[in-house]
């Protein structure tokens, strides 16, 4: 049976029927992904005797793919696979990652005998364990990658006749997804920490398996469609087909131009900018270029002009969309160095209980989550009433870059007093100074997560043409992803020209290192004034905050 098209979409398929499967698959594979993934810094150290600032550049390799994979994904599964056969596929490799990675935890000859720091008579390392370690890191987070973006939009094709009730879906579909990192980053990482790894990875498993069971179980009930196109494929054919059109001269009438295989009223026509001239080559009709029912011939020889404003679009917001490389840059190094100094000083709340290192970052993401919420209900419109205008998208992101340089001045004068205490306390590991000295910084980059995560997807959401709306997360995904591997760059960076960040960070100078994240902070800083400052807005009139797209 072939599958429909979004345009007919049967009435005894999707629906909010689906819901309750999409939201169980989602909900079991963040648990999963997140219940080992916000725990491997501390399981590398502990358990595979890997250099503390090793296992961080690994961790934050594994975020950067985390955000990357689901753009691929997208493309991949927008152009040939579609929604329902990416997401059983990408579930069952997530779960021969998480159970190859259980398995390292469980038996013996997989992962290293303990040794003693100092030992000479440890047994030398086997290359294959680390074989198993990485395949299993890599499968998991391919898996899980591949799923997170699809799911959403599999939800969303369930409502496609209900442009309303897809606002509604995505609200529960993040919150839910919010939820089960919370949980992943508590609970599951607790369970490691206090009981074994072994039954924290294996309840990843089962979460995995759970998700594709329920994923798999609402088959019947799933509106498949027929992969459209991803709009990055329309990017390139832009630019193949103006470089190849490049001898072409740019006509002097609108009339030349090709307006797409429907025919299109003279009112209605797309005309070419003028900016970035050079790229209206691509949609110059020229002999031999579309057929007689007005589709074309050459697909990388000839697009729209739709097609080609859209790409022009993108560039135009590529200047503010690069003053972020440097924003989320600060966040990944600042996450992997805050579960490291976690580790070298007193978790303890009680004589029997302390708080995991892995789950220390939860405090951004409750913060985050808590400020959204006073965001709509008290500071925009206390902002509206004082100004007589709402808060712009670009003015919240610019306050996002100032509390991000504060909440590293922070991190910089924490950690300084943090060596000083552990000077006059050698020869421990462990530094009499309470892990509660770190919640102030991370509370603050939460706050200023709230500020520019959803000012950014707000801006791109609002400034993007209809045809590249799906494109906001998308945008702050490569950036996130990026931002990570630029983190992991910046960290080694910092290891081969300095002594800041020894094995033990005790001895090390990684205050050092923030105030370098404070400064070029501030650079970076003044780089988004200047693009913000000769940005012109294409389609935003107005900024009504309690509509803005993924806000929740």
């Amino acid at each position: 049976m072939e599958a429909p098209s979004k345009a007919q979409l049967s009435r005894s398929i999707g629906g909010w029927i689906t819901f309750p499967f999409i939201i169980a698959s989602i909900v079991g594979l963040t648990l999963a992904f997140g219940g080992w993934s916000f725990n491997l810094i501390v399981y590398l150290i502990q358990e595979f005797d890997v250099e503390s600032i090793d296992a961080a550049q690994i961790s934050n390799l594994v975020n950067g793919a985390g955000n990357l994979i689901p753009v691929l994904a997208a493309i991949i599964t927008d152009s040939f696979l579609g929604s329902f056969s990416a997401i059983w596929i990408s579930s069952i490799i997530s779960l021969l990652g998480t159970i190859l990675l259980a398995l390292t935890a469980t038996l013996d000859s997989l992962r290293p005998k303990p040794c003693e720091v100092g030992s000479t008579s440890c047994s030398p390392k086997s290359r294959i364990q680390y074989v198993v370690l990485y395949a299993a890191i890599v499968l998991a987070t391919l898996g899980y990658g591949g799923t997170r973006s699809t799911l959403s939009t599999i939800g969303a094709d369930q409502l496609v006749d209900k442009p309303k009730d897809q606002g509604i879906f995505f609200n529960w579909f993040y919150f839910f997804w919010y939820s089960a990192c919370l949980v992943a980053s508590t609970a599951i990482v607790y369970v490691e920490d206090n009981v074994s790894w072994k039954a924290g990875f294996f309840i990843c498993v089962a979460c995995n398996v759970v998700a594709l069971v329920i994923f798999l179980m609402g088959s019947r009930f799933y509106a498949k469609f027929k992969p459209e196109g991803s709009p990055f494929t329309s990017f390139i054919r832009v630019v193949v087909a103006s470089i190849r059109k490049r001898q072409v001269t740019l006509p002097s009438t609108d009339e030349d131009f090709y307006q797409g295989h429907n025919v299109v009223p003279k009112a209605l026509a797309v005309l070419p900018s003028n900016t970035f001239r050079f790229l209206n080559r691509a949609a110059i009709v020229s002999e031999g270029d579309i057929k007689s029912d007005g589709s074309t011939i050459k697909r990388w020889r000839l697009c729209s002009v739709q097609e080609v404003e859209d790409f022009k679009t993108l560039i135009r917001i590529l200047p503010l969309w690069t003053s972020s490389f440097f924003l989320c840059t600060t966040i990944g190094v600042q996450s992997s160095l805050s579960i490291l100094q976690a580790l070298a000083m007193d978790r303890h709340l009680r004589p029997n209980f302390q708080i995991p290192a892995g789950s220390i970052l939860v405090f951004v993401q409750i913060s985050t989550s808590l400020f959204l919420a006073l965001f709509d209900k008290f500071l925009f419109p206390m902002w509206h009433n004082l100004t007589g205008k709402p808060l712009t998208p670009l003015q919240r992101i610019g306050v996002g870059h100032v509390l991000n340089f504060v909440s590293m001045g922070i991190s910089a004068l924490v950690e300084s007093k943090r060596l000083n205490v552990a000077k006059s306390h050698q020869g421990s590991n462990i530094v009499p100074m309470s892990v509660l000295w770190l919640v102030p910084q991370l509370v603050i980059v939460g706050i200023a997560e709230a500020f520019h995560f959803p000012g950014q997807v707000s801006l791109y959401y609002q400034e993007f043409p209809i045809t590249l709306k799906n494109m906001a997360t998308a945008m702050i995904s490569v950036l996130v992803g990026i931002a990570f591997y630029l983190a992991t760059a910046v960290i080694d960076i910092v290891r081969k020209t300095t002594t800041w960040l020894p094995g033990n960070i005790n001895n090390g100078r990684m205050d050092n290192v923030y105030w370098i994240l404070v400064v070029g902070g501030v650079v970076n800083f003044g780089y988004y004034v200047i693009c913000s400052w000769y940005y012109k807005y294409q389609n935003l009139m107005e900024v009504d905050h309690s509509d803005s797209p993924n806000e929740e």
